[in-house]
């Protein structure tokens, strides 16, 4: 018989008072259910009193919460989730919020509160510009996904932890949602009626199902490293000078591509959804100049550093081949542009949009948006292995752009 139960505000206050050294004895606490994701539910809990100490409980919840409880769902990502936050903030400490407790029976995790940072997904819908973040994600990625590979573990401890991640429900999740649902008229897809002929032209391309199924291929099997598995700009909490990665519940040990590219994916969900948000032309090419900036940087850093723990920190013997870092970092950004077309396709057409383009309330101005962010897409994954550098992937969304207006 399980211990779990969901709990309600007034719970969550009182789970709070016991746990040791979190807040005063005469803390004055209240708590409000602040969840707006799909899965969890998220309490903010305050101590109005003196220490003025702020902390969130999130409680993964036995189904998904944007479903229903229709659509159930393991429990066991709570832990992944505290586990794989107290392993990032390890290999790169600071980047993540710090995990103060974590319940098994409640599925419960207790961590650092971020209200001073905002999403950064709401800071790109209206222009916000942060200038650290390429610095901060490029060396987060390449950290993690380094650190936790065969490039830099023995071989007993790198599997060890892919037993430790396993996490077939919610990969399942994004095997359906990304690779599999958008490519047909699956019951789960949900799109602007405008834009129907876009998406009856993808279902119907041949060519481009046989690359998203290699794509999928990899993310069934490649186990290179630990993944977030969810790094979207929703899932990153930011301000001018500090940037926080939250809610790895979907890591598991995957392609590293995947994660970059979901990180590139959604910037590009951003430039092509300010055809929407703004409205003078030059600010709007001012801005998607500095997000496509933002892009090179970020690959920029992420292969310096990843270059140097090659140096530093591997102990595979091949890693010594002569050409072999080359091949491998190429073969990553080919990965890196497949899977961030594959992303920016899903958030288009299938379950669980994202806010930069559902926001533009003008049908129209929308459907001229999504068309390029699903032709942007589909050309990543289709051009992907004559991908050489990163410039060639702005190169080839300004080139996109170009076409579409």
């Amino acid at each position: 018989m399980t211990a779990y139960r969901s709990l309600t505000e007034e719970e969550a206050i009182a789970y709070a008072r016991n746990i040791p050294n979190l807040f005063p004895e005469d803390a004055d606490l209240v708590s409000r259910e602040i969840g707006d994701g799909n899965l969890n539910l998220v309490f903010h809990i305050t101590d109005r009193g003196p220490s003025g100490k702020s902390i969130i409980f999130k409680q993964a919840l036995p189904y998904a919460r944007v479903v229903g409880e229709s659509w159930p769902l393991t429990l066991d990502r709570a832990r992944i989730e505290s586990e794989a936050l107290i392993l990032q903030n390890e290999l790169c400490p600071g980047f993540v919020p710090e995990v103060y407790h974590y319940d098994t029976d409640l599925a419960l995790t207790v961590m650092e509160d971020l209200s001073s940072h905002v999403i950064m997904r709401r800071g790109l819908i209206v222009g916000e510009r942060y200038p650290e973040f390429a610095r901060h994600i490029g060396t987060f990625l390449a950290r993690i996904l380094f650190l936790t590979s065969d490039l830099a573990l023995n071989p007993l401890e790198k599997k060890r932890r892919v037993k430790q991640f396993l996490n077939p429900e919610l990969c399942k999740i994004t095997e359906d949602l990304v690779f599999t649902d958008p490519y047909f008229d699956a019951e789960t897809n949900e799109f602007n009626p405008l834009i129907r002929d876009a998406v009856e032209k993808i279902w119907n391309s041949g060519k481009l199902k046989l690359e998203i199924a290699k794509l999928k291929e990899k993310f069934l099997t490649q186990a290179q490293a630990l993944l977030h598995g969810d790094l979207h700009t929703g899932s990153i909490m930011i301000t001018k000078d500090d940037t926080k990665i939250i809610d790895p519940e979907f890591a598991y040990y995957g392609p590293m591509g995947f994660d970059i590219g979901a990180v590139i994916a959604n910037l590009l969900l951003s430039f092509a959804s300010q055809e929407g948000h703004i409205q003078n032309s030059e600010a709007r090419a001012s801005y998607q100049a500095y997000l496509l900036q933002t892009i090179e940087e970020l690959w920029a850093v992420f292969e310096q550093e990843f270059r140097d723990l090659w140096q530093e920190k591997s102990i595979e013997p091949s890693s010594h081949v002569p050409g072999y870092a080359d091949d491998y970092i190429s073969r990553l950004l080919q990965d890196t542009a497949g899977f961030a077309g594959c992303k920016m396709m899903r958030r288009v057409i299938g379950l669980a949009h994202v806010a930069d383009l559902d926001s533009i309330e003008d049908l129209q101005l929308r459907a001229d948006a999504e068309t390029l962010a699903l032709s942007i897409g589909q050309n990543l994954v289709l051009e992907r292995t004559s991908i050489n550098s990163i410039h060639d992937i702005t190169d080839l969304v300004r080139r996109i752009q170009l076409q579409e207006a």
